[in-house]
């Protein structure tokens, strides 16, 4: 598996992903009629049983050790995520007064202390798992991660000799005192705060010291004789070890490490004119955000524990206290050090889908393979390069392609996608980018793409501020006879090479008149001036999606109520909109079976008797992020299924243009069907959730475990062999 990311996508199991609260009113219910707190868990509760999943990955003895060490990696950067994001929204509600209650019944203020609550079980197993568990087995092979007060004299000048060299060159001790005020604390930067003494007057002052992680590595490696093992310090042991140097002649009293993680979310008014510039004043605006959470060295003297409290304006429960190391970001620098090959899972190479091999040493001619029927591809199984990529770099090289037209949520530093833009611009191709500036945390890298774009004569539009353009599209125009043909990529995942290697998503590939003319009237929309119509074969939000969605679940209820036979199958990464949940419980009720595949927050509560007994949920937690949404109905024989960008949330149906499309070909539609079913099947990597909340994981049954992710790798490279 990511994530990678821990910007959203630096790594695959990312955390969250938007700040807008889910709210409403609460009133009498109708006699007899069921609580909200009895028809959905609470979203921020259930985003953390979700991280608590991550949490028992690291926790498997089963699974490799450097993996082990990642996912309490994922564990630790989603949580500062929840926090910038959700946690801060969560205090925004409270300091406005807002009266609003939540899903579940709670108030923002009760959430925050169920969150606490929780938190505090949840990191000290994650820390006791590190301590205890993680770096002790890497011990046995070879990395010691030591305490600077065991290391030896000579590893001690050798450390000295580093500090003055490396370290104190970039060290800027903040006092506090009169005309210097409280220094200001960057989200989430590692700190040591120190209490110094002036001998001389006896006089007390308080002083901050920011770790410098950002330039030099967490971890400072010793010097090691061929053969012996490798050995780090915490770089904030080596700066506290001498403080005496970078307060000379004063008395160093106290000193303990802390971290503070501030509110990240910010928002860009719709009636912004310039959303480029709004956007780049307001990322100015997010290392100022208020504190929301500060973290401290467990056994912190209490009367400094008590001034960093009152200085950052926080309350006793935004405070933890962590028995041992501060931000486990940091452990990607183990997880990153070369070899140790035994300790990681087994390197997968992505393959070549069969329909696009090469062709007698060839690239497959992409347009001609489409025009034979419809394509799907599967990443990381099939390769993004081969598939993605080639279709792009085809169509800039073709004499005959008019347009390409592309949306970018997020992508890589090194994606040849978007310079591919720029070629085909050059070329004499109208080229159309809708570049996302509000995707969280790739607001800066995709300034960067867009002002390079447009400088290249790439036509770039920003979309509206109101809305994220999340939808991920590729649209090519191609001039055939006498006439033109659309060729078209719709996918579940982002135009990013990087996690293409990490995350589970779907692309297809198709010509279809009607969903290309679909497409096209989609980006006329997003670059032009129009109301959004209804669509021909895809659904589209903020529009017709949601209504799409429940029309869907009716027409199934329809078939049961009338005698047929019906199912419904959905995997997405969150289940969290109110309305669908209600249309969900409805088909239940009627006798239509569901199987829910939700990676990350479920609201809905499944196995309820008279509500959701015929609910079932599950979530696969593993090696790659399960990142794919595919909506399955059956009835009575019939298939319709559908694909695309869109979770069942609100931020996605009502404030994101999103793009589902259905899946035609029946073989496509088997291929989803069947990695639904190992989806439901997996024994290895899944846990179930229960009625009252909890998730329990599974424990292989058969003979056989049954992992999705395993099979399908093996499924693919035993395709890929056969055809090759």
């Amino acid at each position: 598996m990511t994530a990678p990311d821990p910007s959203t996508e630096q790594h695959p199991i990312s955390a969250v992903s938007t700040a807008e609260l889910d709210v409403q009113t609460l009133g009498a219910e109708p006699p007899g009629e069921p609580t909200d707190a009895e028809l959905f868990f609470n979203r921020e509760l259930s985003w953390v049983d979700f991280n608590a999943r991550v949490l028992e990955l690291a926790e498997d003895p089963s699974v490799p050790l450097m993996e082990r060490l990642k996912f309490a990696a994922i564990y630790a950067s989603n949580l500062d995520e929840f926090f910038m994001i959700r946690v801060a929204g969560l205090h925004d509600q409270v300091d406005a007064g807002v009266t609003k209650r939540l899903y579940d019944g709670r108030t923002s203020s009760e959430t925050i202390d169920a969150i606490r609550e929780k938190l505090l079980d949840l990191g000290a197993r994650h820390t006791g798992c590190v301590t205890g568990e993680l770096l002790p087995a890497l011990a046995e092979h070879g990395v010691r991660i030591v305490d600077y007060a065991d290391v030896t004299d000579e590893q001690r000048r050798e450390l000295a000799e580093h500090y003055q060299r490396q370290i104190f060159p970039v060290l800027t001790p903040l006092a506090v005192g009169l005309g210097r005020p409280f220094p200001y604390i960057s989200n989430l930067s590692l700190s040591l705060a120190v209490l110094v003494r002036d001998p001389v007057t006896g006089h007390r002052t308080f002083a901050r010291v920011k770790v410098p992680k950002e330039m030099l590595p967490r971890f400072v490696e010793l010097s090691r004789a061929p053969g012996e093992d490798r050995t780090f310090v915490p770089l904030e042991q080596v700066i506290a070890a001498n403080l005496d140097r970078l307060f000379p002649g004063m008395q160093i009293v106290d000193h303990a490490v802390f971290r503070v993680t501030r509110d990240a979310d910010f928002e860009v008014s719709d009636e912004a004119d310039d959303l480029l510039r709004a956007v780049e004043a307001e990322l100015r605006r997010r290392r100022f955000g208020e504190v929301v959470r500060v973290e401290v060295e467990a056994g912190m003297d209490r009367a400094l524990r008590d001034y960093l409290m009152q200085a950052l304006e926080v309350e006793e429960r935004q405070v933890y206290d962590i028995a041992g190391p501060l931000d486990c970001n940091d452990l990607w620098q183990l997880v990153g050090l070369e070899g140790f090959e035994e300790l990681r899972d087994p390197p997968w190479s992505p393959v070549t889908q069969p329909r696009l091999q090469e062709d007698d040493g060839e690239p497959a001619d992409m347009f001609a393979v489409i025009r034979a029927g419809d394509v799907l591809v599967h990443h990381p199984y099939d390769s993004f390069s081969t598939s993605v990529e080639r279709f792009v770099e085809q169509a800039v090289s073709d004499p005959d392609v008019l347009a390409i037209k592309m949306t970018v949520y997020r992508t890589s530093d090194d994606t040849p996608l978007v310079p591919a833009l720029i070629r085909a611009t050059e070329r004499g191709k109208q080229a159309v980018c809708l570049v996302e500036l509000k995707a969280r945390f790739d607001e800066r890298a995709n300034i960067g793409w867009a002002r390079a774009l447009e400088q290249a004569g790439v036509h770039v539009v920003y979309g509206h501020p109101a809305l994220k353009t999340h939808a991920k599209a590729i649209l090519i125009v191609r001039r055939e006879g006498d006439g033109v043909r659309h060729y078209v990529h719709i996918g579940t995942g982002n135009y990013h090479p990087k996690t293409a290697r990490l995350y589970t998503d779907f692309g297809l590939f198709t010509c279809d008149p009607e969903i290309g003319a679909d497409v096209a009237d989609m980006f006329n929309f997003l670059t032009g001036y129009a109301r959004p119509r209804r669509y021909r074969r895809v659904l589209v939000a903020p529009a017709h999606l949601r209504d799409g969605i429940i029309e869907e679940i009716e027409r199934t209820i329809g078939v049961v109520e009338a005698g047929g036979r019906a199912r419904i199958r959905m995997k997405m990464n969150s289940l969290v909109d109110r309305r669908c949940i209600r249309a969900l419980y409805r088909a239940s009720q009627a006798g239509v079976p569901i199987e829910l595949n939700v990676r990350g927050i479920c609201c809905l509560r499944p196995g309820v008797p008279g509500m959701s007994e015929n609910i079932r949920v599950v979530s696969v937690v593993g090696r790659f992020l399960e990142h794919s949404r595919v909506y399955a109905f059956e009835r009575d024989g019939e298939q319709r299924v559908l694909i695309g960008s869109a979770d069942l949330m609100p931020r996605n149906l009502d404030t994101r243009v999103e793009l589902v499309t259905p899946v035609d070909d029946e073989r496509l539609r088997d291929d989803l069907l069947d990695t639904l079913e190992r989806c439901f099947a997996d024994d290895t990597n899944a846990w179930e959730l229960a009625p009252d909340g909890t998730w329990t994981r599974r424990t292989p049954v058969g003979p056989e475990p049954r992992n999705v992710q395993r099979e399908l790798m093996l499924g693919h490279a035993a395709r890929a062999a056969e055809t090759g």
